[in-house]
Formats: structure tokens, C-alpha cells, sequence
């Protein structure tokens, strides 16, 4: 079964074409990077704009690359949630009118849920496992028991970690997208040149909660307070020292969620999923079973709406065409999507 997977959360417009739910044929992405890097940060006008002006060739382009005709599509899914509301709306209203016209199976997607199975685009990875969702705009750590159901066990309570380190890279002009420049930068410093405060959250319902706030205040506010003796402040050594505790932060209540579950098997998804100080780190545990998707399917993409569109077409679960976009993830401990 090939499933066109249309992805308009945000700033990237993109559109893949995926059989079997893991078999990619084609994965397309515009980015645009270009239009938002002078306000270094999504504009959405410009966001939803851009999506309406492009979605038509991307689409195309993706059948073109995975070398079939429109007829041979026998279903279609677009990201309905969360995201952008403009931007959702332009993609999930190409999908829902496509599907419409060519009577075909039409599936709104979770954009987190769909980020969460993009590993599983390389290789099957059996459940439960822990999940560890990190971009731009969400925090999460959770229990996946299924592709379309999670138990959220800690977010954020603040910024997300994609959104400090954006708004730290726009501080200090270190480039956009700010995660990526912090990345690159942070490669060429010293981690240990500044010691950042670690937050702490006191237990019970926020056992497994991260929060960026403080670790942002530290690092644009109040730099000096933790220089290490001997250490210089430069771009690299300031860059690396918040990346690695950003990271610490996330690391320390997952192997605390590996700890109370004694689930050993752990799968990242997210723009952050990209960080290399984070795959190294994690990589190097032994006693776990990571599993990351490759580069190309860390960001925002439609290889993961398509892929995890096929589960739900193998259950015989569709939307109907009043599907509306939604802005927010869910906010509640157990999260099901089920038609």
C-alpha cells in the first residue's frame, strides 16, 4: 500500500511517498530557512504563505522521485496536530481535498506520534518502549505501548529544549536555525568552561519534568557568574557548555524513566534527535537499546506522516473531511488516537 504523507506543521512544506509503512520511495522537504532567517525565528504568515505557494510542486515532486503515477496512491495522510494553525490548515486541506477527489482513505496525523515512529522507517522496534520526543516546540518523555498510544511521564513546564536553544543562539547572533548553530559551534568548545545550574524539581507528578528557563536566564544573563577558573569566554566554549547541560537535563530524567519502568529501550524523535552531543551520549549505553532515526528524518518530513498513516489504514481507521487542524498536543496522561 502507498501512502502519500503530506508534513505542513510548521516551516517545512514536505510530502513523501512510503509503501508498507516503512518502505520510503520518495521523501521531499522545502525548506525555508531562507525566508525566516532575517527575523531568526518562524514567521507564521510567511510560514502559511510559502506552504500555499509550494505544496502543489512538492507533491509532485514526490511522486515524480518515487517514479509511480497519481493512481498508483492508495491512500492519503497529512499532519492535522500540533503545529502552526495556518500552516497546518494548508497542508490538511490539500490532503482532505486530494483523498476527496481521487476516493481515497484520507488520515489526520499526530505530528509528535509521528516523529516518534520515524525509527522505525529504518527498522521495527518492538513496545513498550520509552520515547523521548525533543524539537522546537515540545518537550516530552513518555511510554509508547503502540504506534498511536502514549503514556506522557514528564514535558516541559516552560520553554522546550528547541526553543532554548534557539532563543540562546539568537542572543548571542550565533545563526539560525539555532539549535544547528549551537550544534556546529559547540563541537569546537570547551564543555566544561561554564558550569550551568541543573533545575530541581521536586517529585511526584513532576518526577520526570524538565524545565530551560533557568538554564536560559543563566546562560544570556548571567554568564560570568559560571566561568570556570581559567576558562575564556568565546562563541565554542559558551555554545558547548549550554549544550551540554540542555542535554544533561533531558538525559537525567530519562535514565531516571529507565530506572522506575525498567524499560531499557529507548527511542528519540524530534529536530533535537539531530544533536550530536546527545546521540553520542546515548550511543554509548550499553545497557540500552537506542534507536534514533538517521539525520534526514529527525526534522519535520512526510516519510513519517506516510509511514505511520499505514497503521492506521491496516486497522481500517480514516478521518472524516470535517478533520480540523489543531495547534496544541494534547494535554492529558494518556493519549490515544484512534480514528
Amino acid at each position: 500500500m502507498k501512502i502519500l504523507g503530506i508534513e505542513t506543521s510548521c516551516d517545512e512544506c514536505a510530502a513523501a511517498i512510503v509503501e508498507d509503512g516503512r518502505h520510503i520511495l520518495s521523501n521531499v522537504i522545502m525548506t525555508q530557512i531562507p525566508l525566516h532567517e532575517r527575523y531568526q525565528g518562524v514567521v507564521p504568515e510567511i510560514a502559511s504563505r510559502a506552504h500555499i505557494e509550494w505544496i502543489t510542486g512538492v507533491v509532485k515532486r514526490a511522486l515524480f522521485e518515487a517514479g509511480i503515477e497519481p493512481s498508483s496512491i492508495e491512500g492519503v495522510a497529512a499532519t492535522a496536530m500540533p503545529g502552526l494553525i495556518g500552516s497546518l490548515a494548508v497542508g490538511l486541506s490539500f490532503a482532505k481535498a486530494l483523498a476527496w477527489s481521487m476516493k481515497l482513505p484520507f488520515k489526520g496525523v499526530n505530528h509528535m506520534l509521528a516523529h516518534l515512529y520515524a525509527p522505525q522507517l529504518i527498522e521495527p522496534i518492538d513496545y513498550p518502549f520509552l520515547g523521548l520526543l525533543v524539537s522546537g516546540g515540545h518537550t516530552i518523555l513518555c511510554r509508547a505501548e503502540d504506534f498511536n498510544r502514549i503514556e506522557v511521564l514528564g514535558r516541559t513546564i516552560d520553554d522546550a529544549a528547541g526553543e532554548a536553544f534557539d532563543k540562546v543562539a539568537k542572543y548571542y547572533g550565533f545563526g539560525y536555525p539555532g539549535g544547528a548553530a549551537i550544534d556546529n559551534l559547540a563541537e569546537k568548545g570547551d564543555e566544561k568552561a561554564f558550569k550551568f545550574p541543573m533545575p530541581s524539581l521536586h517529585k511526584g507528578e513532576h518526577r520526570y519534568d524538565v524545565s530551560y528557563s533557568g538554564l536560559k536566564t543563566a546562560v544570556i544573563y548571567h554568564l560570568s557568574s559560571y566561568l570556570r577558573p581559567g576558562a575564556e569566554v568565546t562563541p565554542e566554549n559558551i555554545a558547548a557548555s549550554f549544550r551540554k547541560t540542555a542535554i544533561d537535563i533531558l538525559l537525567s530524567r530519562l535514565y531516571r524513566a529507565v530506572q522506575d519502568t525498567g524499560i531499557n529501550t529507548v527511542v528519540v524523535g524530534g529536530g533535537v534527535a539531530a544533536n550530536a552531543y546527545l546521540r553520542r551520549k546515548l550511543e554509548v549505553k550499553q545497557d540500552l537499546y537506542v534507536y534514533f532515526p538517521p539525520i534526514s528524518l529527525c526534522g519535520d518530513n512526510g516519510a513519517m506522516v506516510a509511514g505511520i498513516a499505514w497503521h492506521y489504514f491496516q486497522r481500517g481507521e480514516t478521518d472524516i473531511w470535517n478533520l480540523a487542524p489543531n495547534s496544541r498536543f494534547a494535554d492529558f496522561k494518556w493519549h490515544q488516537e484512534d480514528g
